[in-house]
């Protein structure tokens, strides 16, 4: 038996234990995204009429994207699999390209279905991660407060500061302040 105070007590974290880093799959995905992108028009009509893992591997072929080409060929039966799902964009350039870069962004650790929901999460929480909570500003106020405002307000008289959207300009006002600056 360990002496915890010595070594750390360490539980293991709960759940299945991961396969591969979500933000690893939605990085890998975003450069597909980005190689694709680049390369689709070239791809894409041999590649969308591919019925085999030889189709996609001949797709590929002249398309000029150097070590990735390798990178993309060795995935080509992920490839396939993914351009035979039902949910794959028919006609939509942009949707197609998200589609199959999130679908094999896990490099076939995952199903395809659950790279895409791992994408969309880390997506999700990177758009989440960095948002201003609270605001405040300075203020010299009419009463002679001089300090912090509170919820945008003087805390002294409640006098609100009007924010620059909810101030009445209207495009008539501004074309007239832009005229008498020049």
């Amino acid at each position: 038996m360990q002496n915890c105070l010595l070594t750390g007590f360490q539980t293991p974290p709960r759940g299945r234990p991961r396969k591969i880093q979500p933000s690893w799959v939605r990085g890998k995905a975003d450069n597909y995204r980005d190689i694709l992108d680049l390369v689709w028009n070239k791809v894409s009509p041999r590649l969308l009429q591919a019925q085999k893992r030889e189709d996609v591997i001949a797709s590929f072929e002249g398309a000029n994207i150097g070590g990735y080409a390798l990178d993309l060929v060795v995935r080509a039966d992920l490839i396939l699999a993914v351009l035979k799902d039902a949910d794959f964009s028919k006609r939509k350039r942009e949707a197609q390209i998200n589609f199959l870069a999130d679908s094999i962004g896990a490099l076939g650790l995952l199903t395809p279905r659950s790279s895409r929901d791992i994408c969309e999460r880390e997506r999700a929480r990177i758009k989440s991660i960095h948002q201003i909570i609270r605001y405040e500003y300075w203020i010299e106020c009419s009463c002679k407060y001089k300090g912090r405002s509170l919820n945008h307000a003087c805390p002294k008289c409640e006098a609100q500061i009007l924010l620059p959207s909810t101030l009445p300009i209207t495009a008539s006002l501004m074309d007239q302040y832009l005229s008498e600056d020049t």
